[in-house]
C-alpha cells in the first residue's frame, strides 16, 4: 500500500525576492512563485510579504484539496535555537532583529510554523532531495555575493550552540589578508566569493591598462575557456582560495559529501575537476577519503524545499 503523501509550504525570505511553494515530502514542487520584498521598509513589511506567500500557499492548498501540515521558512540571519525567531544579523534587510517569524506566521495563517537560517535549509534540502542525498554527514557552501554555508551531522543540521554557528564564509584563510564585510581580516568569503572573483580580475585588468567593462563571473568564465591571461590567472586564485577553504572544512568534519552551489558552480565539469585537484593537494588524506565534492542540483528551488523539509521533520 501506498504511503500517504505529505505537503508543506516553503518560504524562502531573501534581500531582493521572498519565494514560496507548495512542497510534498519526495521533493515535489506542486506551486510556486515569488513577490519583492520591500528590504529597506523595516521588519513589519518585510513580515507582511511573508504573510502574503504564505496565503499564497494556503489559497493553493485550499483550491487544489492539499492538506499543509505547516509552514517552513528560510531567512538571512541568525535563528534562535528554538526555531521561533530571527535574532539579527541579516544585513541585507533593515530591521530585521528580535522578530518571532515563526509565532507571527502561525497567527496569520493557523498552521504550525519553524524558520532557520537560509543556507541552513538549502543544505538540508541538498541533502534530502538533491547532491548529498542518502548522505548524513554534509557541508554545504553556496559561493555568490558572499558565501553561506550549512553542516549536517548525522542527518541534523548543526547550529553550535543556541544557533550560533557554521558561518562558513568566515572561515580565515590568511591572518593578515585584507578586511571582510563582517569586520575580521581574511576570510573566504572575501578571497573566494563570486565578488572576489571579479573584484580581483578588476584589479588585474587595471594593472595591465585594461578596461574590465561590466564583467561578471559568468564573463570571467567564457574568458577563461577562451584562454585569456587574466582570466586564467583570476580564476586559478580562486579554486587556490575556494579549495584551502574546502580542506578545512573536510579536516574538520569529514563528510561524505562537499556540495557546493551558487552561479558559478554551474559553469561546468572543469570547474569541479580543478577544485578537486587543489583539494586533494593538501588535505589529510585520511579525513577526506570518504569525501565527494559535488555541485548542487536544486538550483533556486533550494530554499523553498529546505523550508518544507523543517516541517517534515529532517532537521
Amino acid at each position: 500500500m501506498e504511503r500517504e503523501i505529505r505537503y508543506a509550504a516553503g518560504i524562502d525570505l531573501g534581500g531582493t525576492t521572498v519565494k514560496y511553494a507548495v512542497v510534498d515530502d519526495r521533493g515535489g514542487i506542486c506551486f510556486s512563485g515569488s513577490l519583492p520584498t520591500p528590504a529597506t521598509a523595516g521588519a513589519e513589511a518585510v513580515a507582511g510579504a511573508v504573510l502574503q506567500a504564505v496565503k499564497a500557499c494556503t489559497d493553493h492548498a485550499a483550491a487544489a484539496g492539499l492538506t499543509l501540515d505547516g509552514v517552513g521558512a528560510g531567512t538571512p540571519g541568525v535563528i534562535s535555537a528554538d526555531g521561533r525567531t530571527v535574532v539579527g544579523g541579516a544585513e541585507n534587510i533593515a530591521g530585521w532583529e528580535n522578530v518571532p517569524l515563526a509565532d507571527i506566521i502561525t497567527r496569520a495563517s493557523g498552521l504550525a510554523a519553524r524558520i532557520d537560517n537560509d543556507a541552513n535549509l538549502m543544505a538540508l534540502a541538498e541533502t534530502m532531495f538533491g547532491a548529498a542525498q542518502g548522505a548524513s554527514d554534509v557541508v554545504f557552501l553556496t559561493v555568490g555575493t558572499g558565501i553561506g554555508g550549512g553542516v549536517l551531522i548525522g542527518g541534523r543540521l548543526f547550529g553550535g550552540y543556541r544557533n550560533r554557528g557554521t558561518e562558513l564564509g568566515h572561515t580565515v584563510l590568511l591572518a593578515d589578508g585584507e578586511r571582510c564585510a563582517c569586520g575580521a581580516c581574511g576570510c573566504l568569503e572575501h578571497y573566494a566569493s563570486t565578488s572576489a572573483l571579479v573584484r580581483r580580475y578588476r584589479e588585474r585588468a587595471e594593472r595591465a591598462g585594461k578596461d574590465a567593462g561590466s564583467v561578471d563571473g559568468r564573463k570571467i568564465v567564457e574568458a577563461y575557456r577562451a584562454g585569456e591571461p587574466l582570466a586564467l590567472e583570476t580564476l586559478e586564485e580562486h579554486w587556490r582560495f575556494l579549495a584551502e577553504g574546502i580542506r578545512s572544512l573536510v579536516n574538520i568534519f569529514a563528510p561524505q559529501k562537499v556540495v557546493v552551489g551558487g552561479g558559478i558552480s554551474e559553469a561546468g565539469d572543469f570547474y569541479f575537476d580543478r577544485l578537486r585537484e587543489y583539494v586533494a593537494e593538501s588535505v589529510i588524506p585520511v579525513c577526506g577519503s570518504h569525501t565527494e565534492i559535488v555541485a548542487a542540483r536544486l538550483g533556486n528551488s533550494a530554499g523553498c524545499l529546505g523550508a518544507a523539509g523543517l516541517v517534515f521533520g529532517k532537521r
